[in-house]
């Protein structure tokens, strides 16, 4: 059967591929963010992961408010990455792994989530720079991909129990999947931020790292709390952070970190980087 290495919670500000792009990585502006990725490459490199199940939110790329999932998966043989405006270079294909891909889909619907199946599919920054970021100057990427959309866009929004009770769905699916491959869960997207209205620049360091802590020691801590709780403590886009409950979600049992890193400013977002592993 197939097994779960660990998982990596990582930021995906478009910022960063610009940054990619012009070789900004020792900038003093971008050094303390950049400087907090080789650990856990190293780790990587270690545990040796096949596929990657990446769960991020579509950034209207895929899809837009007209026509919003509450969850999605892809299971195509490939996931083209597609200009969205930034100013980012555009990335060759992403290998797919459609077998694990429709297991998932299976197992999911079986534990009653009700899915969106994408058998083609356009992927956007939120699912390509966190695999430049973990496998840098690696064309193609050296994993197959699954990826896992969660809206945090369009209100009503999952609440924080739903995603990690998916997160879990996912993780037991796996480890059901019978193939020999190894898996890693990449969550992506956050820590607080808000990038208009009243509050644009939001940063709230306090409860970001709070966050960060729980996640390895009580991730059902921040269940409790409604999506109107986590808008107002992490800002509009700080939601986010759903993608990364729900990939912790995915490691069942205890686990342990194997780094973090946290960096203020990056693009006014608060930056995270956590990877973990089961004990």
């Amino acid at each position: 059967m197939a097994s779960i290495v660990g998982a990596v919670n990582v930021t995906h500000v478009p910022y960063i591929g610009r940054a990619i792009a012009n070789k900004l990585q020792q900038d003093p502006y971008w050094k303390p963010f950049f400087d907090g990725f080789p650990p856990v490459r190293d780790w990587l490199a270690k545990a040796s992961p096949d596929v990657a199940v990446v769960i991020y939110n579509d950034h209207g790329l895929n899809f837009f408010l007209d026509k919003q999932p509450t969850f999605a998966v892809g299971a195509a043989p490939e996931y083209r990455n597609a200009d969205e405006g930034w100013g980012i270079p555009t990335l060759p294909p992403y290998r797919g792994d459609p077998d694990l891909s429709w297991h998932l889909i299976e197992s999911l619907v079986g534990e009653e989530f009700d899915l969106v199946t994408c058998q083609e599919m356009v992927v956007d920054h939120a699912f390509t720079l966190p695999l430049e970021l973990l496998w840098p100057d690696r064309h193609p990427c050296p994993v197959r991909t699954v990826p896992v959309c969660i809206n945090t866009v369009q209100h009503p929004l999952p609440t924080a129990a739903r995603c990690f009770k998916l997160g879990q769905a996912i993780g037991r699916a796996v480890e059901s999947w019978d193939a020999d491959a190894r898996v890693v869960v990449i969550g992506t997207g956050g820590l607080s931020h808000q990038l208009d209205g009243q509050r644009a620049g939001f940063i709230n360091k306090k409860f970001d790292l709070l966050f960060l802590e729980k996640l390895i020691a009580d991730p059902l801590w921040v269940t409790r709390y409604s999506i109107l709780d986590l808008v107002e403590l992490t800002g509009t886009q700080g939601v986010e952070l759903l993608n990364w409950l729900a990939a912790r979600g995915a490691l069942l049992g205890e686990v342990q970190k194997v780094h973090a890193n946290y960096h203020i400013p990056i693009s006014n977002t608060a930056s995270g980087l956590l990877a973990m592993e089961g004990i």
